[in-house]
């Protein structure tokens, strides 16, 4: 991929202390990473494989290792993330005599042995990545040749609307950057995986108001982290002139849109070293686009409801 800017560069060390603090609220305002999730499980349903381990890169709380774990009972499921107080929250969740486990992990850097998994499981964890290539090349190393990746990540318009209302009061950093659903095929291509295969959806939440919404980020964990953030504190002045541009968006109903655009991806391991690590070139294969723009609509009180 591109070399980032580095005003949306952040540490992990910030990225772990920032989960580290949601660790209690996290289940709560995990709306839209559980919506996500749910629909990536099901694809599951569309492809052939019997894993016997499985990691869940980015588990946090362990909701999907726990998933996963009914789905494929009796495999060994461990669960990753970078926020060592979410791993120990999960482990102390586990039940009895259950299979799965969690530990503290970097996603760039995974403590497995070459072509020793079988499913890599990971849903909305990328856009902590510093280098997601680097991410998709240690999948295709821990992959057994024709094990399969499944993921998902936000692309480049989650969050538009709080983008362009932060865009007419200053010229800072306000929210990451989202990796485009082409990139990550070019990656996924010069990483060694073959058969890969995306699409995308878009879910706008709407909110009463943008309290509810930044309240829903702060306790996920998905606050500014990056480089070029304001290392200032926020003044009244700003803030305000922030929701009056948000204003500007407010639906007719009074709600507050907030906008989810969903890459969705699955590819398989192959024998293949990445081109990166053997320097040499390797002629790109291409990968099937399947683009849904779905436009879905919803609030956050009707989702907690399980509509």
């Amino acid at each position: 991929m591109n070399s980032p800017d580095h005003s949306y560069h952040f540490s992990k060390a910030d990225i772990a202390k920032s989960f580290n603090r949601s660790v209690k609220s996290y289940d709560d305002c995990a709306v839209i990473q559980n919506i996500v999730g749910e629909r990536l499980s099901e694809r599951l349903d569309l492809v052939i494989i019997e894993p016997e381990i499985i990691i869940d890169v980015g588990s946090g709380t362990g909701h999907f290792v726990r998933e996963l774990q009914q789905r494929y009972k009796k495999k060994k499921i461990i669960g990753i993330d970078i926020a060592d107080k979410m791993s120990a929250f999960a482990n102390k969740r586990r039940k009895w005599l259950s299979k799965d486990r969690y530990i503290c992990a970097d996603a760039e850097a995974l403590p497995f042995a070459d072509n020793s998994v079988d499913l890599v499981f990971s849903n909305l964890m990328m856009q902590w990545l510093l280098n997601p290539d680097q991410f998709f090349e240690e999948a295709q190393r821990v992959l057994k040749p024709g094990g399969l990746l499944m993921f998902t990540s936000f692309g480049p318009d989650t969050l538009k609307e709080m983008r362009q209302s932060w865009g007419q009061v200053d010229d800072k950093v306000h929210v990451n950057r989202f990796i485009d659903m082409h990139d990550i095929g070019d990656s996924l291509t010069s990483s060694g995986f073959a058969g890969i295969v995306m699409d995308t959806e878009t879910i706008t939440m709407t909110y009463e108001s943008l309290s509810d919404l930044h309240q829903d980020l702060k306790g996920l964990g998905e606050v500014n982290l990056n480089a070029g953030r304001s290392h200032s504190l926020m003044g009244k002045t700003l803030w305000n002139k922030y929701l009056q541009a948000y204003e500007q968006l407010r639906r007719s109903n009074g709600d507050y849109p907030a906008t989810w655009e969903i890459a969705y991806g699955h590819a398989w391991a192959t024998d293949k070293m990445p081109a990166r690590k053997i320097d040499m070139n390797v002629s790109a294969q291409p990968f099937t686009v399947q683009q849904h723009r779905n436009n879905q609509e919803t609030t956050k009180s009707s989702i907690n409801k399980g509509l």
